[in-house]
């Protein structure tokens, strides 16, 4: 049996690369995005009574992964990085069918979109169904969570550079959310998780809206050394 599945729209988000982008969604990530859908969807019908609910289900492709195909075990971060354990029993992204799905918070509806916060989903990401979240039944008390018993913690301070403060309050101008943002990327730590564990010399780049940003960790703490706009935009 084979089934098509297709896109009901895309997730606008600050996230233009995979590195950086939180890993589990509304408990970590404090950005916003924006669900656009696509013409054949009538939103105000597709979505009437949608602003009862505070809370959605968004699932989606890992559009990035498809092509790259998925294996039967994986290594997650939350272990480490070194331990292999079944991609069935994780929230890899590489994953047979590359179906994604996270919990995110309605911010506002709109004539043609969706605003939402708590995303972990990079800018364009096709979406493909959207569901409430029903406290009463999607909330289990009793539930354990196996090794992701407890919720990942902030590892690292943030310190600017001069001159890389000097660059933030210039392009907070144009994205007043930069820097909660960037705070809310390094403080959770992005690195690869085998990295967390020794010392490590490499100067990180991310690339959060049209900004390219570089780092370096030091003494549990990221030190941002720039953030300049991507020319090539």
């Amino acid at each position: 049996m084979t089934a098509t599945i297709a896109p009901i729209g895309k997730v606008i988000t600050p996230f233009s690369q995979k590195f950086g982008i939180p890993r589990q969604g509304l408990n970590v990530s404090k950005a916003k995005g924006e669900i656009q859908f696509d013409e054949h969807i009538d939103v105000a019908q597709a979505c009437e009574g949608i602003e009862q609910f505070s809370h959605l289900w968004v699932l989606f492709l890992f559009h990035e992964n498809q092509e790259k195909g998925w294996t039967q075990r994986v290594r997650p971060p939350r272990m480490g990085g070194n331990q292999k354990i079944g991609v069935f029993a994780t929230r890899s992204s590489f994953r047979p069918n590359a179906i994604g799905m996270s919990v995110v918070k309605l911010v506002e509806k709109r004539v043609s979109s969706l605003i939402i916060e708590g995303v972990d989903m990079l800018n364009n990401t096709p979406i493909i169904d959207i569901k409430p979240y029903v406290a009463y039944s999607d909330s289990v008390s009793q539930a354990h969570s196996g090794f992701a018993s407890e919720p990942p913690q902030a590892l690292l301070s943030i310190e600017y550079q001069p001159q890389a403060q000097d660059q933030l309050i210039m392009l907070t101008e144009q994205h007043k959310e930069l820097p909660q943002l960037l705070e809310n990327v390094l403080t959770y730590d992005p690195r690869p998780a085998y990295k967390t564990q020794k010392v490590d010399t490499k100067t990180y780049h991310i690339r959060l809206y049209d900004i390219e940003i570089s780092f370096y960790v030091e003494d549990n703490t990221a030190v941002v050394c720039t953030l300049s706009k991507d020319k090539s935009e």
